[in-house]
């Protein structure tokens, strides 16, 4: 038995009558059910996000401070903690005229690169959910490749047919097929476990049944209840194309990362002000993709909180 669960029971009184304990049982109290308390059941746990938080805002906090406090790096100390910040270094980031077409040019890759994986990956997970659910072991490996192999093994591929493919490499957009290979690791598995948190089969038979065709199945039922899947692959899309650095810089396009990096040769302060700026924006788009995608429904209430209601209503007799 649990010692947990024992009770010390003092001994019993004798009987007048017999000279003896009486053998029938007598009420006792029960002995205390549940788990035992302990005082630093959330030591641990708080002190994990305690360190997780410090290992990564300290060296976003270090990165400002270099970034955006116009002291020498050899003077900053506590001593200089509030002296000279200002924004010249992002001022001087966004005066350069090249930064404004670089930004362009990397929103329009992300837009076209969400559009083309969404476009070739939402049919191929819809279609192996439904018809060949044996292949999606074959699928996921192919997806995992990309993250497996590294990047500048895709450029070295790049760099060997580039002779013969200029007139597509000279586009500033043939970066887009790129880029969907990269982002296949954790686009195709967003979807793939959205399809697994909703009855496809159901929802596609159920609507074939009532007459509509494959176009109508498709945008009117699958797809809405796929919102927060297709949030989260556009966002991931987004994030990989944004941060992408080494293909650009192999076929010579000017996109953010790449002016990033020629920016932060010249102005060092400024260029990792930029650099703070863009971490601060991914983390954004992250913090909004959480928020996008949390499931909220105002007609449900817990049990606790219906009890609750119901015992500070007047004339209820637990209130």
């Amino acid at each position: 038995m649990d010692p947990t669960f024992q009770n010390p029971v003092a001994p019993l009184p004798l009987d007048p009558e017999v000279g003896l304990r009486p053998t029938a049982p007598t009420g006792l109290a029960p002995a205390g059910v549940g788990r035992p308390r302990r005082r630093f059941a959330r030591v641990v746990p708080n002190l994990v996000i305690i360190v997780s938080a410090v290992f990564f805002l300290a060296p976003l906090l270090t990165l400002a401070r270099f970034s955006l406090q116009n002291v020498p790096t050899i003077l900053l100390g506590w001593n200089t903690l509030f002296d000279k910040w200002s924004l010249s270094g992002l001022t001087k980031a966004f005066d350069d005229p090249n930064f404004w077409p670089a930004l362009k040019l990397s929103l329009q890759l992300a837009v076209g690169t969400v559009l083309l994986t969404l476009g070739l990956l939402l049919p191929t997970a819809i279609w192996t959910h439904l018809r060949v659910p044996k292949a999606r072991s074959v699928i996921e490996f192919m997806t995992v490749l990309p993250y497996m192999i590294p990047a500048i093994a895709l450029v070295a591929g790049i760099k060997i047919i580039q002779p013969h493919a200029r007139w597509f490499l000279n586009s500033d957009f043939s970066l887009i097929p790129f880029y969907v290979i990269l982002a296949l690791p954790f686009t195709y598995r967003s979807l793939d476990a959205g399809l697994k948190a909703i009855d496809l089969r159901t929802l596609v038979d159920a609507s074939r049944s009532l007459g509509a065709g494959w176009g109508s199945t498709v945008f009117r039922v699958v797809i809405p209840n796929l919102r927060t899947a297709i949030i989260s692959a556009s966002f991931l899309t987004a994030a990989v194309v944004i941060g992408e650095f080494t293909i650009a810089d192999t076929l010579l396009k000017e996109t953010l990362p790449r002016f990033q990096a020629t920016f932060t040769g010249r102005e060092p302060q400024g260029g990792y002000g930029l650099n703070l700026l863009a971490l601060i924006v991914t983390i954004g788009l992250f913090v909004t993709l959480s928020v996008l995608t949390k499931k909220r429904d105002p007609k449900r209430k817990s049990f606790a909180r219906l009890a609750a209601n119901a015992a500070m209503t007047p004339g209820n007799p637990g209130s």
